[in-house]
């Protein structure tokens, strides 16, 4: 069940699991170069209106849907090299946060449990936060693994394993997300759901509890800064 927008900052979760690309570092806009970079590489343009289709993407899956996006299936393979390659390129250069990700993850770290729940490779995450300063807020960082068993987003896994590392049950916990795929994994692993960006098209937004601009929101940086005080009592 969704819960009313009005209600999400009057709760007190038991953890906190974010994403990473959109959510706290900047690295869709990396995502969207790399991907042009790699149809280029093999002598395509990017199809109209690819970058919203392949949002929040695991970059095996989209490196498949390059390849089917311009008719060339046996070339799924050699497109998602190339456009891991040219993320970890770019990604390297010029790491930045997004608005606010500073900012949330202090005031709150030492609180409560926090982790990562991504698509993007382990190697990226923990580089990315590792230079962003951020690294050491967070208690657990999990990523798709198929030795382990745990599919991308928007399967559920990343989040049902986050949870479950904190410690927490799933409805105590609430996920922030960036992007329609992962706001579909944090709900079907039983998370409430921040939304944080450009609010989507249409009716996608109602999918999280809340949908704020930005980690800037004063709203939600009161709600940080005020988080374990004796007004706030966890749920049982």
């Amino acid at each position: 069940m969704i819960t009313p927008a009005h209600d999400l900052l009057d709760w007190t979760p038991d953890a906190i699991v974010f994403d990473c690309d959109g959510t706290l570092m900047d690295s869709e806009r990396h995502w969207q170069e790399a991907r042009n970079r790699a149809f280029r590489e093999y002598g395509f343009q990017p199809p109209p209106g690819f970058a919203v289709q392949a949002m929040g993407l695991h970059y095996e899956d989209c490196g498949r849907l390059m390849a089917r996006s311009v008719h060339k299936p046996e070339l799924a393979e050699g497109l998602t090299a190339a456009l891991l390659d040219h993320f970890l390129a770019l990604v390297t250069d010029e790491p930045v946060t997004m608005p606010g990700a500073i900012q949330f993850v202090r005031l709150l770290s030492g609180k409560l449990p926090l982790a990562v729940a991504s698509n993007c490779p382990r190697v990226v995450v923990e580089g990315s936060l590792t230079r962003a300063g951020l690294l050491g807020h967070f208690q657990h960082i999990v990523v798709p693994d198929t030795g382990d068993g745990i599919r991308p987003k928007p399967h559920p896994d990343v989040y049902a394993v986050a949870v479950r590392l904190c410690g927490v049950r799933p409805h105590r916990a609430l996920g922030v997300e960036d992007s329609l795929t992962g706001v579909e994994a944090a709900r079907r692993a039983g998370l409430r759901v921040l939304g944080v960006g450009p609010r989507p098209q249409h009716d996608g937004a109602t999918q999280a509890d809340l949908w704020l601009p930005t980690l800037l929101a004063p709203e939600l940086l009161s709600w940080a800064r005020s988080y374990g005080n004796p007004r706030s009592v966890p749920e049982p």
